[in-house]
């Protein structure tokens, strides 16, 4: 028989002996130094352990999410190499080209090659400025460091203090904000990092700008010398005091993008557009209706605006997919915007800056600015959130006409940008401005939201530090206000003094020759409108350095005069004739000349409501009072509403500077109006008693006249039967019977009385019922002795007569 073709299959593949790690942690090290960057294709190309590559290729999900990383950015490959070898990094990329993952794979190696355990402590601190940025960070540690025995935290504001603090011990890895952080140093016993092996900041140029130099400076303080730092963002810092303050040794500057042609991806299309203050709502609500089944975020510069316009788009139009990011929200619904916002394919986000820094928008089409960023950085952190590793997006720029200026500080950070012109059909055809008053008119509530938005926009552009781009006296505030819907723009004292100096300044360098430059006081800093970004960004200082003028000011002259004799230019400010000279710095100014200075730069200030109900007190006018004269003129007192007596009048008269209230003069004021209360009842009383009497004797005539009808008939008819009797009675001229012999009743009874009189009697009669109670008389012991005497002595006699009843019986 032919032998049959069967090959031997094996049922199972023999799996591959693991490595010690001793041996694996060895064989690593000795290939950091001897990394090639340029052969680098593959994660598998650079000398990572088994456990973070398995984490890379495993395609776990995370919050709804796959993980998966095959192929490194140059950023990472770079960042990595580098820390892996030791050395401090400063890095810098484009947005969206993968930094997180630059810094998260060095941290998971070292610790690694260190055999970091729980028991070892704390060994990494990841600082972000943002609680949405640390949380997605935290998300990718979980994905790629899933294999890996280190515990990792993420520790920021709007969550549990005490559960983290009580857990704090046991981590190994903390993601966490500064104020967060800050807070576990100050109060938590169990917060040790004596041991910390490496400090990462992400989006570092914000970390150590202004907002938050006092916390970083802070914590830095408590962090251990020995430690290995890494800084990474889309616009590095290079100053050398913030870098000195991290005592970085040897830093190694990774910039992968500084020679490339533009700032921003090359995959973005970036336009800008001039428009007026008052047309911004309908250009926005346009885009909006006209980019439905796109994705789209939209930023502002405060979170009143982002409130005010996601509340009245979402009452205008309840279908719109609208969400809104900002600093005031909880953290529990900041994070559930981003996660759905995230998982839609479409949808507006409305925002601050708050997301503009390292946060992955998955797909998103169009950045829209309709606030005119801070500066350069903050614009390319902003067009940012789309066009991530290279995939394609746009971004619009809306500016108004005296910001103009921001594109040539565009170009010249080398970012390309285009101009286009929105159809005047888009602005004029819609009906906003109309739905948002209607709106306003019916809710109160979002009237004073508007209102919010409106005075915070305005603060923003006045707190620029750029004053050559934001001129906030620049603005229309009336035509502003009517695209909100408000019918009236709220009153804001900034506006007014910088409406002030502006014509001011006017009127100053109109007449000068020499270009003399005004006195500038020192602008106050300010905080940021989100909760997380902590910005006190210092507003610019002016110079004070002034040429000299020819003749010099007399200390009683004033700059400026308001001159009232033109009608034509009443209240414009107008200058006399001004002689500056040898303007001093303020250190060698006299006294005498800071003094004049005050009291010529003095203004009136504006008469505010508080003001006005001062002024009406001390004239002592009383409010919604009501005052009737007589025909002569004199004012008629309602005794109901007003006292009557003179006591009362002169005590309310006078000024009770005294606290408290004198008893006994208002017990003589209380016995004083009391009797003429008593009066006003009494006239009551009797003025019913009469028209009730009124009502009887019209009774009683009207009874009369009916007898009289009726007993003048009878007499007629008797009259018309005896003709004897009819004429004798009128013939008869007797006035009837002689009553002379009677006494007189008056000597008997008295004089009589009218009835009106008496009536008054009956009524003081009632009145003193009403107003006195009857008096009861005090009974003593003597006279309850006397009475149970009494009765016994009634027992006796009722006892002796029944007795002589029964013997008579």
């Amino acid at each position: 028989m032919a032998k049959s073709n069967r090959q031997k299959v094996r049922l199972y593949r023999p799996k591959k002996k693991a490595i010690p790690e001793e041996q694996e942690i060895a064989e690593l090290q000795s290939k950091y130094k001897n990394i090639n960057v340029s052969t680098i294709k593959t994660f598998d190309d650079i000398p990572l352990s088994s456990k973070t590559r398995k984490g890379l290729k495993g395609k776990i999900k995370i919050d709804s999410k796959e993980y998966e990383y095959i192929n490194p950015t140059d950023i990472q490959k770079d960042g990595i190499s580098c820390a892996l070898a030791g050395n401090d990094v400063l890095a810098s990329a484009k947005t969206g080209s993968g930094k997180t993952l630059a810094f998260l794979i060095p941290v998971l190696e070292i610790l690694y090659c260190k055999r970091w355990t729980r028991d070892h402590g704390l060994g990494a601190i990841i600082i972000s400025p943002t609680r949405e940025l640390a949380a997605q960070i935290f998300n990718t540690l979980k994905a790629i460091g899933h294999y890996h025995e280190v515990s990792a935290a993420l520790i920021i504001g709007g969550q549990g203090l005490k559960h983290e603090s009580k857990r704090i011990d046991q981590c190994n890895i903390i993601i966490c904000t500064p104020g967060r952080l800050l807070d576990h140093m100050d109060k938590n016993p169990l917060f040790d990092c004596t041991s910390m092996q490496i400090l990462v900041l992400d989006e570092a140029d914000r970390c150590l700008d202004m907002g938050f130099r006092e916390q970083m400076n802070a914590i830095i303080e408590n962090l251990p010398e020995h430690r290995q730092t890494l800084l990474y963002s889309a616009t590095q810092t290079k100053s050398v005091k913030e870098l000195a303050t991290l005592s970085l040794k040897n830093p190694v500057y990774v910039s992968v993008h500084e020679r490339s042609t533009h700032a921003t991806p090359k995959d973005l299309k970036q336009y800008y557009t001039i428009c007026k203050l008052e047309e911004k709502i309908k250009l926005l609500w346009s885009f909006i209706i006209n980019h439905r089944k796109y994705k789209l975020i939209i930023f502002f510069s405060t979170c009143k605006e982002v409130k005010f316009i996601h509340d009245a788009f979402h009452r205008i139009s309840p279908g719109l997919h609208l969400a809104a990011l900002h600093g005031k929200l909880s953290q529990p619904k900041r994070l559930e915007v981003y996660d759905k916002f995230c998982s839609k394919p479409d949808g507006v986000l409305l925002a601050t800056d708050i997301a503009s820094r390292g946060l992955d928008f998955p797909c998103v089409d169009w950045v829209v600015q309709m606030d005119c960023p801070e500066d350069t950085n903050t614009y390319i952190h902003r067009v940012g959130r789309t066009a991530r590793l290279e995939k394609g997006g746009e971004s619009l720029l809306v500016l108004l006409s005296s910001e103009e200026k921001m594109i040539q500080c565009l170009k010249q950070a080398r970012i390309p940008i285009k101009k286009i012109i929105v159809p005047e059909n888009h602005i004029k055809n819609s009906s906003i401005q109309q739905k948002l008053e209607s709106l306003l008119a019916k809710d109160n509530e979002l009237k004073k939201t508007a209102q919010r938005a409106f005075i915070c926009y305005m603060r923003s552009v006045y707190f620029m530090k750029d004053k050559s781009i934001f001129d906030v006296t620049a603005l229309d505030t009336e035509a502003y206000a009517k695209s909100l819907g408000l019918f009236f723009a709220p009153k804001m004292t900034i506006i007014d003094k910088a409406n002030v100096k502006k014509k001011v300044n006017k009127n100053y360098n109109a007449n000068d020759d020499d270009d003399d430059e005004i006195n500038e006081n020192k602008l106050k800093t300010r905080k940021s409108d989100d909760e997380e970004s902590n910005s006190d960004d210092d507003l610019r200082m002016i110079n004070k350095k002034k040429k000299k003028n020819k003749a010099p000011v007399k200390n009683d002259e004033k700059l400026f005069n308001i001159d009232e004799s033109d009608d034509d230019d009443f209240l414009t400010i107008k200058k006399r004739n001004v002689q500056i000279d040898d303007i001093i710095d303020d250190k060698e100014m006299t006294k005498e000349s800071s003094v004049n200075e005050s009291k010529s730069t003095n203004k009136k200030k504006p008469l505010t409501k508080p003001a006005l109900a001062k002024k009406i007190l001390k004239k002592k006018i009383k409010a919604n009072k009501k005052i009737a004269f007589d025909e002569e003129g004199a004012p008629i007192i309602d005794p109901t509403k007003e006292k009557v007596s003179e006591l009362a009048r002169k005590y309310d008269d006078e000024d009770d500077e005294k606290s408290g209230i004198d008893i006994e003069q208002v017990k003589q004021i209380l016995k004083e109006e009391d009797k003429f209360d008593k009066q006003r009842f009494r006239d009551k009383i009797r003025a019913k008693h009469r028209e009730e009497k009124k009502k009887a004797k019209a009774e009683k005539k009207a009874g009369k006249s009916k007898e009289e009808d009726d007993d003048d008939d009878d007499d007629n008819a008797v009259a018309e039967n005896h003709p004897r009797l009819a004429s004798g009675s009128e013939d008869d001229d007797s006035d009837g019977p002689d009553l002379s012999w009677l006494p007189d009743p008056d000597k008997i009874y008295g004089p009589k009385k009218d009835s009106d009189e008496e009536a008054d009697d009956s009524e003081d009669e009632e009145i003193e019922q009403v107003h006195r109670p009857p008096k009861r008389k005090l009974v003593t012991i003597k006279d309850i002795k006397e009475k149970q005497k009494k009765q016994k002595v009634n027992d006796i006699v009722a006892a002796e007569e029944l007795a002589l009843q029964f013997l008579n019986n």
